[in-house]
C-alpha cells in the first residue's frame, strides 16, 4: 500500500479552493473542528463547516481534529463532548484527532497528560469514531506513556527528513507548505494507512457497518 499526501487546515487558512487543492495532488484534508470547551460560540472553528462541505464536494476525504487545553481528565471529557457536538452528522474517511501539545499543559506530568489523552480519545472512540492522538516526539517520549495509549493511532508532528517514530498512522512533516488553492502556508501530512477502507469496513466515523441497511 502506498502513502497518501494530505494537509491540515483551520480558520487561519481562510477561504480554501478545494477543487484546486485536489488538482494539486492533495489526497486528504484534516480539518480543525474547535478548541477547548468553555465557550462553544467562540471556540468552534468558524470555518469548520465550510471547510468540511468544500472538501466533500471536491471529492477530498477528510478527518477532523480538536485542539486541547484540558488540564484534567474531566476537562478532556468536556472537550470530547464539545467536539462530538461540532462534528455531529459528518462522515470522516480519515481519523478524528486529539491535538495535545499546548504549552499550558506541558508541566502537568506524564500521568495526568496520559489520563487526559485517554479520557478524550476513549470517549470519542466509544461514540463510534476512529481516534488518533496528534503530538510530537518530545511529548511522546517525555510527557506521555505511549504504552497506555497504544490502541489509539498516532499522528506525529515532526519537521524532519523522516518521522523518527515507528508505528505511526500519519506524519505531519511541514508547517510551511504551499498548496495551490490555499493562500499562505499550510501544514503538510502523509498517511500510511488506507483509512477510507478502514472506516468503510468497520462502520466508523459516521459510515454504516457493512451489511447494515442504513445509508
Amino acid at each position: 500500500m502506498g502513502i497518501h499526501k494530505g494537509m491540515d487546515i483551520s480558520r487561519y487558512q481562510g477561504t480554501v479552493d478545494f477543487e484546486k487543492v485536489k488538482k494539486s495532488g492533495i489526497e486528504f484534508v484534516m480539518i480543525r473542528a474547535g478548541y477547548g470547551w468553555e465557550n462553544r460560540n467562540v471556540q468552534t472553528d468558524p470555518n469548520f463547516r465550510r471547510n468540511y462541505t468544500g472538501a466533500v464536494k471536491a471529492g477530498l476525504p477528510c478527518g477532523a481534529y480538536h485542539y486541547s487545553y484540558a488540564k484534567t481528565p474531566h476537562d478532556a471529557e468536556l472537550e470530547a463532548d464539545f467536539f462530538l457536538s461540532i462534528v455531529k452528522g459528518c462522515k470522516f474517511a480519515y481519523p478524528v484527532a486529539f491535538d495535545l501539545e499546548d504549552t499550558s499543559q506541558a508541566n502537568l506530568g506524564r500521568k495526568t497528560l496520559t489520563e487526559i489523552a485517554a479520557a478524550f480519545c476513549g470517549k470519542v472512540e466509544r461514540a463510534g469514531y476512529y481516534v488518533c492522538l496528534y503530538t510530537n516526539p518530545d511529548w511522546l517520549k517525555n510527557r506521555l506513556d505511549r504504552k497506555q495509549l497504544n490502541r489509539f493511532d498516532l499522528w506525529l508532528a515532526h519537521y524532519a527528513q523522516k518521522p523518527g517514530v515507528d508505528g505511526i498512522g500519519m506524519w505531519q512533516y511541514s508547517s510551511t507548505g504551499r498548496v495551490n488553492g490555499v493562500s499562505g502556508r499550510v501544514d503538510l501530512d502523509i498517511a500510511y494507512r488506507d483509512y477510507p477502507a478502514i472506516m468503510a469496513s468497520k462502520g466508523l466515523n459516521g459510515f454504516p457497518r457493512k451489511g447494515s441497511s442504513k445509508t
